[in-house]
């Protein structure tokens, strides 16, 4: 089965890796097809695994190689494909439209933050098929107050987020 790891906070605050050496810790775990996609930390690959094990087993590779905490997040193929079809936001040259992969209800978490703080002109939210989308003008990713919520330690190991046109290039060495 196909699947994306989407690693979270690679080559962020000292924490700097590179792909190629994140592509041979994965086929050293048995990973088949292995192939990364950007420097921000997703690798698409092939396994007869389960994400659960998967997870489990990258993660104590990628910690004990790199010497950090590793969190990632496994999706499927189909699961990656579902995420991409529910895009709610139309594509707009002046704004980021992204995605959030994380555990199980952490979807639910993301909105209430959301629901908080106060949004910048054309800063939207939505929950789709149990999947956080958040569309923000450009230049106000990380200076907005929900921007801001992202970084809080509480919410690291349960999330990571990319921009709806990396999953367009993911979904593209996926298939």
């Amino acid at each position: 089965m196909k699947y994306c790891a989407f690693l979270r906070g690679v080559n962020v605050k000292g924490t700097n890796m590179k792909m190629a050496d994140v592509c041979q810790v994965f086929k050293d775990s048995g990973m088949k097809d292995v192939v990364s996609i950007l420097a921000s930390g997703n690798i698409v690959f092939s396994s007869d695994k389960n994400a659960d094990e998967l997870k489990i087993i990258l993660e104590k590779a990628m910690s004990e190689h790199f010497s950090y905490e590793a969190f990632l997040f496994i999706k499927s193929q189909l699961e990656t494909e579902k995420f991409w079809n529910s895009i709610p936001f139309e594509k707009n040259d002046d704004l980021h439209i992204y995605g959030f992969v994380g555990m199980a209800g952490v979807e639910n978490v993301l909105m209430e933050e959301f629901e908080k703080a106060a949004q910048t002109e054309n800063e939207k939210a939505e929950i789709i098929n149990d999947m956080f989308y958040w569309q923000v003008p450009k230049g106000n990713t990380l200076d907005s107050t929900f921007g801001k919520v992202l970084g809080k330690k509480s919410l690291k190991d349960q999330m990571t987020s990319r921009n709806v046109n990396t999953f367009e290039k993911i979904l593209k060495k996926m298939t």
